[in-house]
């Protein structure tokens, strides 16, 4: 099983001198023109591998690529090579349209560490806008990339990054007709898979705890469909708990110390809550009806789900502390799956109509609803930090016997900018879960 290996021991800033004439990225507005990056080559200290520079480079100007809101500036047009602690000249680099320029250099360290200085100028202001410093092992550089990206990231959008991130999900190998499912995680641009658990293993519905050390999921170890927890730190995997009936779509609250799951008892699927230190079993939801995918509010007061109450699968918000419930989806289809965003402002969801599947998003009220991607089968939408963007996963339909293949994909909330994350050759992801930033 995992053992996380961060090896990240220091993060500190240099400084940051302030920005007069603001440089803002518009993060929500679609079809925005890119902000033009220009990330210059890596200087070297010491005995530093020029490999893992080149590719610190190569990483930072991959995630903000990928972002759809910054254009990078190719690199045969840059007309000058900056030193750190020299200024750039403004003029010839506004010459070639570019907006901000990325300054790094790379120090070899004792101890096989790694330390990691980079400078943001804002070209059109004629000043430096970002300054830090970065400390890790060596083994850690591709890491220190990710910080390096999400620290220009928040300083141009005011937003959270999110390159410093996991994704957990199933992946899927062999025919369909004998598929083995294994549960894996790797970073959020689909670098150093990984897998958590054996192929014998049937499992599901992966989502992590809030301070990473733990994953929830579905197994059906002995047949027994049940919620296990995995510690990432030791690889030891737990039952959750001893149910009388099968226990599934587990979610942790937002403070880690219960997990929300549904329970089947006498055919019926009712939402629960388990605290997992008193080791109690709490009850949320009544009735005959279906009621499953629970998903927490920021806040831990309330619980999106859906349930057929109604006659037709509908996403329902349940108030924690007054017990109240209220159905918030009314629009043609049936809708599932709901997944609130980290800043509380969106809940996302699948919705099938017509025989086609949706991934859409909407405000806690069930309005203003938005449809981000459409196809022959997609579910299991999950934010990344700053509710920016979402992952989900899409099934392509078979056709004349051709295996079905199912990639994970990511969008965001203005629905453009959708890419695939590339995974190995045979490997089929679904049931992806976006992590918090790593620790």
């Amino acid at each position: 099983m995992l053992k996380k290996i961060l090896g990240l021991f220091l993060i500190c800033v240099l400084h940051i001198v302030p920005a007069y004439a603001e440089l803002k990225v518009d993060i929500i507005a679609g079809g925005v023109k890119p902000t033009s990056v220009a990330v210059q080559k890596f200087e070297l200290s010491g005995d530093v591998n020029a490999k893992d520079a080149a590719m610190m480079r190569d990483v930072v100007e991959n995630d903000l690529k990928r972002t759809g809101l910054f254009r990078i500036v190719n690199r045969n047009a840059f007309p000058e090579y900056v030193k750190m602690g020299k200024m750039p000249n403004f003029k010839s680099w506004a010459a070639i349209k570019t907006q901000v320029l990325v300054q790094a250099k790379l120090f070899k360290e004792p101890d096989d560490m790694y330390r990691l200085e980079f400078y943001v100028w804002d070209v059109d202001g004629t000043e430096q806008i970002e300054a830090q410093s970065l400390v890790a092992s060596r083994k850690s550089a591709r890491r220190l990339a990710h910080i390096m990206a999400d620290a220009i990231y928040e300083r141009l959008t005011g937003e959270i990054g999110y390159f410093d991130t996991q994704i957990v999900f199933i992946a899927e190998t062999g025919p369909v007709h004998n598929r083995e499912k294994r549960m894996a995680i790797m970073d959020q641009d689909g670098y150093g898979l990984r897998y958590l658990s054996d192929k014998d293993d049937y499992v599901m519905s992966p989502h992590f705890s809030p301070n990473m050390q733990s994953i929830v999921f579905l197994s059906y170890y002995d047949d027994d469909p049940m919620v296990w927890m995995l510690n990432l730190d030791t690889g030891e995997q737990r039952r959750l708990g001893q149910f009388d009936g099968m226990t599934y779509a587990p979610r942790f609250s937002p403070d880690g110390t219960r997990v929300a799951l549904s329970l089947v008892k006498k055919g019926i699927s009712h939402i629960y809550e388990y605290d997992i230190e008193a080791k109690k079993l709490r009850q949320l939801t009544f009735g005959n009806s279906l009621n499953t995918s629970p998903s927490y509010s920021p806040d831990g007061k309330k619980l999106a789900f859906n349930s057929d109450r109604s006659g037709r699968q509908q996403i329902h918000v349940l108030d924690l502390e007054t017990g109240t419930e209220n159905r918030i989806t009314y629009g043609a289809g049936r809708y599932a799956t709901p997944a609130w965003s980290p800043d509380g402002q969106f809940i996302a969801f699948t919705k099938i109509a017509d025989d086609t599947f949706y991934v859409g998003i909407m405000n806690p009220r069930g309005r203003n609803e938005k449809i981000l991607a459409g196809g022959w089968f997609m579910e299991a939408p999950s934010w990344a930090p700053g509710s920016r963007r979402l992952v989900y996963y899409e099934t392509e339909k078979a056709i004349d016997g051709i295996e079905r293949i199912s990639h994970i994909r990511s969008v965001d909330i203005t629905g453009q900018n959708v890419y695939d994350i590339e995974l190995p050759e045979g490997v089929n992801g679904v049931e992806p879960t976006w992590s918090p930033k790593l620790p």
